[in-house]
Order: structure tokens, then sequence, then C-alpha cells
């Protein structure tokens, strides 16, 4: 009678490394398709095993967190349905764990720390390197620590061994909530639509439009956007509200 073979002959031999890393489900939100596909075609290079789910507003990444678990969100934060640190708590609600890596145009250096204390793991500028992305990914994903670029990092120790306090910056001075605010306001966003927004009292925002304005030393919202672009913080509707209102009046048609 023929022996049977040894098992290591019969069973595929699987190195010990591969079958200790599960398959990382990672979800992509952002409204441009052109970022979706260069964020997925980089993950499936970083990564061994990938399992990647995009949204193209935040409602449907609400929606995708509520059926399935993921181990990364990629967010932008300007995404049809968000731009706001409530986003992040939203998330948390649907899902406690999940690592949350923003990748956004918006200002690192004013809005990193915000998004980070609201319960963000890390913050990336889209305009970013692929190593940084890179390297982003890796700290938040595997690592599982917080991230920030070498840029804020370094801007925070300058501070710090200069003896200067954390928060120079005057757009610094804001609180998250002031920053929320701010944010839409230099949108061209009225009062009431951001009390529906994050869903404040109208007497509430105004209180954080004052306090904005004392802490700025601005008196409307064209002085407000004149400050973002003097700190090179990306508004686009921000200047386009300040080009529509520093517009001449149209000429009045004089009657026969």
């Amino acid at each position: 009678m023929p022996r049977a073979l040894p098992e290591i002959f019969v069973k595929p031999i699987i190195p010990c490394y591969l079958e200790t890393i599960p398959m990382n489900s990672i979800l992509v939100a952002d409204d441009h398709a052109i970022i979706r596909y260069g964020v997925t075609l980089l993950l499936r290079e970083i990564l061994f095993d990938i399992e990647v789910q995009e949204a193209e507003t935040f409602n449907q990444a609400l929606l995708h967190l509520e059926n399935k678990s993921y181990d990364l969100l990629i967010l932008d934060i300007n995404i049809p349905g968000g731009d706001n640190l409530q986003m992040i708590n939203a998330i948390r609600v649907r899902q406690s764990s999940v690592k949350i890596l923003v990748f956004t145009s918006y200002d690192e250096q004013l809005f990193a720390l915000h998004y980070l204390q609201a319960g963000a793991d890390g913050f990336l500028m889209k305009h970013a390197s692929e190593q940084e992305i890179r390297n982003a990914i890796r700290t938040v994903l595997v690592d599982g620590k917080k991230y920030i670029s070498h840029a804020v990092q370094q801007h925070l120790l300058n501070d710090f061994t200069a003896g200067k306090p954390i928060e120079m910056h005057p757009l610094l001075t804001l609180s998250d909530r002031e920053a929320e605010v701010m944010q839409l306001m230099a949108k061209g966003i009225s009062l009431a639509d951001i009390a529906k927004t994050l869903n404040l009292q109208l007497s509430t925002v105004s209180t954080y439009k004052k306090r904005i304005f004392d802490k700025l030393r601005i008196s409307n919202v064209v002085e407000l956007v004149e400050q973002l672009r003097m700190y090179n913080v990306g508004f686009t509707t921000a200047v386009n509200l300040r080009n529509k209102e520093e517009a001449p009046a149209p000429p009045v048609a004089s009657r026969a």
C-alpha cells in the first residue's frame, strides 16, 4: 500500500508574515473622480491586500460607514454635504475606531490642529508630494499614529523654541466652532444657512461672527477674505465673493 505524502507536500506553504496581514478596507471620500482614482492607485502600490470603496459626497460616505466596517477613511473635508468640524463627530458616531486621514486643499497651518483635536488621525494637503502621501497613510493606518506634515511640526517647534505662544497666527486664535463659522462665512454663506448647517440658533451664529471679527480686528466679510488671502488660506469662493463685492455696480439706464 503506497504511503501518503507528508502534509508539507500537499498543503501550500504561505509565508507567516502574509498570514498575519489582514485585508485593509479603505474608503476614499472626494468629489473629484481624478483624485479618487489617483489615491486608489497609490493605495494599491503601498498596501499588500486592500479593498477600496469610493464616495463623492459626505452623505454617501456616511452610508458606506453605516453598512460596512472600514480601517481607514481618506476624507476631503471640502466635499458636498460636509465642510465643517462636525464631520469628524458624525463619522465617529458610526465607526469609532476607523482611522481618519483628512486630505484637503485647506491650509494646514490653520486647520490641521483643529481637525486633529476634533478626532481626526491625520491632516494632509493635496499638493503634498507622493512620498509624503505614502508616509501619511503608513503613519495613520500601519503605525497607528497621528500625522501632520513636517512643515507644521517645524512651525510649532520654531514657536516653542523661540518662547512664543503656539497660537501666534491670528487665525489660530479662533476656537474650533469659530473656525467652522469662519469657513462658511468666507464662502459667502448667509448666517441663517450657517445656523442650519451647524444646527445652531441664528443668535448663536451672530455671536460667533462678532467674536471672529473682534479677534481678527475686522468689520466685514471683505476684510475677512483679505485676511485669508494675506495668510495664503485657500478659499476660492471667498475670493469670488470679494471680487463680487468690489465690482462696480452696473450703470443705470437713463430714461428717455
